[in-house]
């Protein structure tokens, strides 16, 4: 088994690397004879660089920029390498149980494909994938299955799973839309308001917005962000 230092010489010496390259220098970063700041790190401290790395892997598919996407899920993988090093250190696993956990995972939740149930569509993946779900985590009430979306998810993101989740068919889409209005005319009045009062009505209008989202499949994250990036282009053509 080679020392660390041979472990050093033998990685500068390749012109190219591969997946247990990577294991052994996330590994180098961390030891003794590696990056003292990388050694000092916990989950904690760079939980927000993964958050981060996903963005902008996220930012990379929406320009359609194969180069940059390249760089970004390298970075994003350097991340989960990152965290399997920390816990592999304490001995509890590593990368490989991982990897060995996502592979048992993909192949349990697509019986279609490595079984033999028979789907027509991608409808029926979803309905199956469910299913499977909830089998897995024993997650068999609503509420069990509400409380196990992140509370740490982006707030519209999660109030559009919640609101899809809790979708009742007997409240009408007019009705979502009669209980915006609503919403909105209270708010003719926030300037009398406590704060408090007024959070609490935009939140409401928010939410009923998100379960309008959740009814027509509508993305509350993406369609907000475009709509941002329309008012940062309309703020620079007043500027000129």
């Amino acid at each position: 088994m080679m020392s660390v230092q041979e472990e050093i010489v033998a990685l500068m010496k390749k012109d190219s690397y591969d997946f247990e390259d990577l294991v052994v220098l996330t590994r180098i970063l961390r030891s003794e004879q590696g990056c003292p700041w990388d050694r000092e790190q916990d989950h904690h401290s760079v939980r927000v660089s993964l958050i981060e790395e996903t963005y902008e892997v996220v930012e990379a598919v929406d320009n359609e920029d194969p180069v940059l996407l390249r760089e970004e899920l390298g970075d994003l993988l350097f991340q989960v390498m990152f965290h399997a090093q920390i816990e592999a250190e304490e001995g509890r696993f590593g990368i490989d149980g991982v990897v060995d956990d996502i592979c048992k995972k993909m192949i349990h939740r697509h019986p279609h494909v490595f079984g033999t149930v028979k789907v027509e569509n991608s409808e029926d993946v979803l309905k199956n994938w469910e299913t499977i779900k909830t089998e897995e985590k024993q997650r068999n009430t609503l509420v069990e299955k509400l409380r196990a979306i992140p509370p740490m998810m982006p707030a519209l993101m999660r109030a559009t799973k919640v609101a899809k989740k809790t979708d009742d068919a007997e409240v009408s889409t007019q009705a979502l839309i009669s209980c915006a209005e609503a919403e909105i005319d209270m708010l003719k009045g926030i300037e009398g308001m406590d704060g408090a009062s007024a959070q609490e009505i935009i939140g409401g209008l928010l939410m009923t917005l998100c379960r309008l989202c959740g009814r027509f499949g509508i993305d509350a994250e993406l369609a907000l962000s475009k709509e941002t990036d329309s008012l940062i282009e309309k703020t620079a053509e007043k500027c000129k």
